[in-house]
């Protein structure tokens, strides 16, 4: 959470600065950054190969992360999450924004819900207009799990809103999950070379 005066400034240090130098450590896959203007709340995720490449590439990363989080006026918050479904219609491209679920189950329905959201609820999300992509991250040992589902534009996001609201609502009710959280960013930076995962 930063100033949301310096997102511009956040997106720019991270886009000419900060992934040129993450992208080049053994073992990184791409990077991303969601933002939210208005409340100045910032997502930037760096995907890697394996979570031993992940884990010792955190003594590079750390100073990174913190020159970002200075210049945006905020502190940074890390979690780890695994990826365990990725579907891409297309790739996005300027003016694309995400929708992204925050969820907690028991960790042992972790794999349930992945079962759900592969079988049931993604194949409804591929219908809703302008739909790019939708991705699932577990962290297993919590049972707590995050989808983000990015569409091409603002209006085709609130345009399925009803649609994607009655979707989660069945997901939820399906894996007796616990909804945490909704929230809308704008889609700063897609620079993800993840494979499709199925």
């Amino acid at each position: 959470m930063g100033n949301p005066e310096a997102i511009d400034d956040g997106i720019a240090q991270v886009r000419n600065e900060a992934m040129p130098e993450v992208q080049q450590i053994q073992g990184c896959v791409g990077l991303s950054m969601l933002v939210d203007r208005t409340t100045g709340l910032s997502i930037t995720t760096s995907a890697w190969e394996s979570v031993e490449a992940m884990h010792a590439s955190g003594d590079q990363v750390t100073p990174v992360r913190e020159r970002v989080a200075q210049l945006m006026g905020g502190s940074p918050r890390v979690e780890e999450w695994e990826i365990v479904h990725l579907h891409r219609d297309h790739r996005s491209a300027d003016g694309a924004c995400v929708r992204v679920t925050w969820a907690q189950v028991a960790w042992t329905d972790v794999d349930r819900l992945i079962d759900v959201y592969k079988l049931t609820a993604l194949p409804a999300l591929e219908e809703l207009p302008g739909f790019c992509s939708a991705s699932l991250f577990v962290d297993r040992a919590t049972g707590r799990s995050v989808s983000s589902v990015t569409f091409d534009s603002v209006d085709a996001m609130r345009r399925g809103s009803e649609a994607q609201t009655e979707i989660r609502a069945r997901t939820i009710q399906e894996t007796h999950a616990e909804l945490l959280d909704v929230q809308e960013f704008e889609l700063a930076l897609a620079h993800l070379r993840v494979p499709e995962l199925v």
